[in-house]
């Protein structure tokens, strides 16, 4: 069984350079210490914060960056790029008719990334 995460929880980026937050508003109205989140609070900015800078040469500012730099790769700030929900979710548990999210579901960026939770947020709640 994984923990269901909540707001505050710590994510991580495979091109990131730094770990970020996920942001749950309380429109699910299901607490668990903090607003629990489910499959569809992945919204870029809203939901997902960047991760310091990207290393992925799929995002277009760090391809020209890079260009501009002779092919010497050029990390440039990380804008987030979901546009996919989380997979896989809890198959059993539902928030807001939505899988709820476990610390096991991953976040595919639109750059290559593939973001996942490192800390969910809360340690008591766990769902299947």
């Amino acid at each position: 069984m994984g923990k269901l995460v909540c707001a505050g929880a710590m994510l991580k980026c495979s091109f990131g350079m730094a770990p970020g937050t996920l942001n749950v508003l309380p429109l699910n109205r299901v607490m668990s210490g903090a607003p629990a989140a489910n499959i569809m609070d992945n919204i870029p900015m809203m939901n997902i914060l960047p991760f310091g800078m990207c290393q992925s040469l799929a995002n277009p500012m760090v391809a020209a960056a890079t260009a501009a730099a002779m092919g010497a790769l050029t990390p440039m700030p990380c804008l987030p790029m979901t546009t996919a929900p989380w997979v896989p979710g809890s198959p059993t548990v539902m928030i807001a008719n939505m899988p709820a999210l476990n610390d096991g579901s991953k976040l595919p960026c639109n750059w290559g990334g593939m973001i996942e939770v490192s800390m969910p947020g809360q340690v008591t709640t766990e769902v299947a």
